[in-house]
């Protein structure tokens, strides 16, 4: 998918989670489309959802995680360089990767997971970056990947590490198991803060809220 409201400040490729192209991710496109911005939103399953992670991380497994990988990969190479990655979860497995490795990238921003810089590579220096999660969610703040975020922050001024308190995964999304009305109103204000100040500005620095 791919729509725009007027000029467009930034353009935006989205990894959904493991659930799929739900339409709690299709709400969130929405958001970032009416705030004038252009977003691609990429499909790991050919338009098939699931109703948990497990069974998505299940097909995604069948599929190979590489293999999608790479055919997000390949979509990309038809778009422009200037792009910010945004990945949800189990799409941070693309956007990170393409964030920190395809030439001429303007930002990413990692929700629910992270992985550690090294695993593709080295951090891009300056490479404007928000990571997102809960600090009770198994996934992320129990399998290393809040681990992983709060390093990458220190060790680099361009990436803004939120923390918010709860146990949800997908909190952002609604509809999605464990939403989070009020902390999603704050990580979608701080996306759009980040996309509007890509071009401008100092990074703001880390935040548990």
């Amino acid at each position: 998918m791919a729509a725009s409201r007027g000029a467009a400040m930034a353009e935006v490729v989205l990894f959904p989670h493991a659930l799929g192209v739900t339409d709690g991710v299709r709400a969130f496109a929405r958001l970032l489309e009416d705030a004038g911005h252009t977003v691609h939103v990429r499909d790991p399953f050919d338009g098939e959802t699931f109703d948990d992670v497990e069974s998505g991380v299940a097909r995604a497994r069948e599929l190979g995680f590489d293999a999608i990988a790479q055919r997000d990969a390949e979509a990309v190479a038809g778009l422009p360089a200037g792009l910010v990655y945004l990945g949800m979860s189990l799409g941070v497995m693309s956007a990170q990767p393409l964030a920190q490795n395809r030439p001429g990238a303007r930002g990413a921003v990692l929700l629910y997971s992270c992985v550690p810089p090294e695993e593709f590579g080295s951090w891009p220096a300056g490479l404007r970056a928000q990571v997102h999660g809960m600090d009770d969610d198994p996934y992320f703040a129990h399998e290393g990947d809040l681990d992983a975020a709060r390093a990458l922050a220190a060790a680099e001024p361009s990436v803004e590490l939120f923390v918010y308190p709860g146990s949800g995964h997908l909190f952002a999304e609604p509809g999605a198991p464990g939403h989070d009305e009020d902390a999603a109103r704050l990580l979608t204000r701080r996306v759009l803060d980040l996309l509007d100040e890509l071009d401008a500005g100092a990074p703001r620095g880390t935040a548990e809220a």
